[in-house]
């Protein structure tokens, strides 16, 4: 199983970071980025989107990192990251909506600019942060993890670029509920640090 990936990526982290936990060997194929090899074949006919990470399985293409989440989970990782009922699958993607929404165009757009120097409006970032941790706070003072009270993807889909954050100018320190939630998740078994 290959994961096209980048390892300065904070959707590839979150791939690597479950597969790590979960105790899921990936071949890693590095995409060169910089000089566009996501833009040309063989990279560009695997994802129209022109974006990493992939993951291709025995011939089975996935595109975007909260799809491969999904499917290694549900494939791979058993019924602790992924439960095999609507109620509980229904939290979860709640979260990874939340990872793919709120969490890219607050704390990963400001990282981009920041770090790579995308063309986003990264006061605009700055200015969504803070609801957006709030929120995440709120929710982490009365729960140890984002969904069905046990660590499952949602919390890979979200760490990633809540840990980064700071990587864009955003001070994590007012909260407290967030810190410890990863300071949970980083005493997994099999945690693989940030990059």
């Amino acid at each position: 199983m290959k994961l096209y990936d980048l390892q300065a990526s904070g959707n590839c982290y979150k791939v690597r970071l479950f597969a790590a936990l979960a105790d899921i060997e990936l071949e890693r194929v590095s995409v060169d980025l910089a000089n566009g090899a996501h833009k040309k074949p063989p990279l560009s006919d695997m994802n129209p989107l022109r974006q990493v990470p992939v993951l291709e399985d025995d011939g089975h293409l996935v595109r975007d990192s909260q799809a491969i989440l999904v499917y290694l989970a549900g494939t791979y990782g058993g019924l602790a990251w992924w439960p095999d009922h609507a109620r509980g699958q229904a939290e979860i993607v709640q979260w990874l909506s939340f990872a793919a929404n709120e969490i890219q165009h607050s704390l990963c757009a400001a990282r981009l600019v920041e770090k790579f120097g995308y063309p986003l409006d990264k006061a605009a970032a700055l200015a969504k942060a803070p609801a957006v941790l709030k929120l995440l706070d709120e929710h982490l003072q009365r729960h140890d993890w984002l969904a069905i009270d046990r660590p499952t993807i949602a919390d890979c889909a979200v760490y990633p670029y809540v840990v980064l954050a700071p990587e864009g100018d955003v001070d994590l320190t007012p909260y407290r509920h967030v810190a410890r939630w990863m300071e949970r998740l980083e005493a997994l078994p099999g945690y693989l640090p940030k990059p």
